[in-house]
């Protein structure tokens, strides 16, 4: 077994497959280890509450944007410090990004 451990650590990776045991040795299935297939990180839900957040983000950048001066050489106070700017732009830009992190660490539900 020891031999076997330097032939393949002396045998480059390029140069194909290590080389195969003799057939005297053999394998007991309970020595063959079986990996688990990891289940996915995020669930269906999750994603559906982050498409949800991205939305309210894009909602509140929308309305942080909207305004335009008829006559752009005079400022009108009350276009760019609306309400609707100054108050609920931001409030939703931060419920959006709430929402995330809710999506982000929301654990799955486990079948019974």
């Amino acid at each position: 077994m020891a031999e076997m451990k330097k032939q393949n650590k002396a045998t480059p990776s390029k140069q194909g497959p290590p080389p195969v045991p003799s057939k005297g040795i053999k394998t007991s299935p309970a020595a063959v280890k079986h990996v688990p297939i990891a289940a996915p990180f995020f669930s269906k839900d999750n994603y559906t509450w982050m498409i949800i957040g991205g939305v309210v983000i894009i909602l509140g950048m929308f309305l942080m944007s909207g305004g335009k001066n008829e006559d752009p050489n005079k400022f009108d106070y009350n276009v760019v410090y609306s309400t609707t700017r100054i108050t609920i732009a931001p409030i939703l830009i931060i419920l959006g990004l709430l929402i995330e992190v809710y999506a982000i660490f929301k654990k799955q539900k486990v079948n019974q």
